[in-house]
């Protein structure tokens, strides 16, 4: 079952057990994926999908940032919410250990030395990690490799 079908059986079966909050989530994210596939003028595959997804949990993660510094607990935990509806739909996430191991082989494979090669060591990474890492912790490892 494609990602975009189980979207849409998860949707139903929020329907159907009168979950507001999730069908809310889901109904967002499906029309997300529908804008992008009416702006590129074609149908996305598995991986765009998950590129969406993340972009989707990405934009979260900065709200709760901005609302963790405004005070409002109330949205840190709506919006919490909606990141835990829309992770079981990305791939299983690396943890940091994970990330830095991929980070060293990825340094050693470019031999970048300088943060001036960190270019280099993303270009490698990126495929690796894309929608299974968050981009701000992959960064900031790289950062850190490339600072000693």
């Amino acid at each position: 079952m494609s990602l975009k079908e189980q979207l849409t059986a998860d949707m139903k079966d929020a329907m159907k057990n009168k979950e507001k909050d999730r069908l809310a989530v889901i109904r967002m994210v499906r029309g997300a994926i529908r804008q992008q596939e009416i702006d590129g003028q074609k149908e996305l595959g598995e991986d765009d999908v998950i590129a969406v997804i993340s972009k989707e949990v990405k934009m979260r993660r900065d709200s709760i940032e901005e609302f963790k510094k405004g005070g409002r607990e109330d949205l840190v935990e709506k919006t919490q919410a909606e990141i835990d509806v829309l992770m079981p739909y990305l791939p299983a996430q690396l943890s940091e250990d994970e990330v830095r191991e991929l980070v060293k082989a990825a340094v050693e494979q470019t031999g970048a030395a300088t943060p001036k090669d960190m270019g280099k060591v993303m270009g490698v990474l990126m495929p690796k990690v894309k929608g299974r890492a968050d981009g701000k912790m992959v960064n900031t490892i790289v950062k850190s490799f490339l600072q000693n």
